[in-house]
């Protein structure tokens, strides 16, 4: 079977209006793929800082990935939350990110969005905090169910990942 290896951190988070912020990811992958090592989903700290304008996160990612087809090729779906002086926590953007394809270092950015409600409900979220959240994760995986969604930009993850492949050549696979 052809190998991913994938290691490396959640480094920072910026433009979601406030940066007490923490991300729950999920690792997505195609019907040939399987995790041999490693957490397929897991959750940073809340970053609480006074001055900075970024989260910093330093969350680390190690992976081990084995597959018997490149299509479904994996990607992490992304959840931001925000944390405000009440203790509560609300939504502040969804994103995806596709794992890089060749070997090496990456420093990725991966775009975040969050559903656009109504005026009324768009005023609420101002004011009082909450908004609209997904039901179900599939929106992140199946572009058809994405494009019906009205939203808006909502800031970026920072991640830095280094990926290793193995005997992809093996089997005909170029990457």
């Amino acid at each position: 079977m052809a190998e991913v290896f994938v290691s490396g951190t959640i480094t920072s988070a910026k433009g979601f209006g406030d940066n007490r912020l923490s991300i729950r990811y999920q690792l997505s992958l195609g019907g040939g793929w399987r995790v041999v090592q490693g957490e397929s989903e897991g959750q940073t700290q809340t970053d609480c800082p006074s001055v900075f304008e970024n989260a910093y996160f330093g969350h680390p990612i190690d992976l081990h990935l084995a597959t018997s087809s490149i299509q479904g090729w994996p990607r992490l779906l992304l959840q931001v939350w925000h944390h405000d002086n009440y203790g509560r926590q609300e939504i502040a953007g969804y994103g995806t990110l596709l794992l890089p394809t060749s070997p090496g270092k990456h420093v990725l950015t991966a775009g975040c969005w969050r559903p656009k409600g109504s005026f009324r409900e768009e005023l609420m979220h101002k004011l009082v905090g909450g908004g609209l959240q997904l039901t179900s994760l599939n929106a992140l995986e199946d572009p058809s169910i994405r494009e019906k969604i009205v939203s808006v930009s909502a800031g970026t993850v920072k991640f830095e990942l280094n990926i290793i492949t193995k005997n992809f050549q093996r089997y005909g696979i170029l990457c």
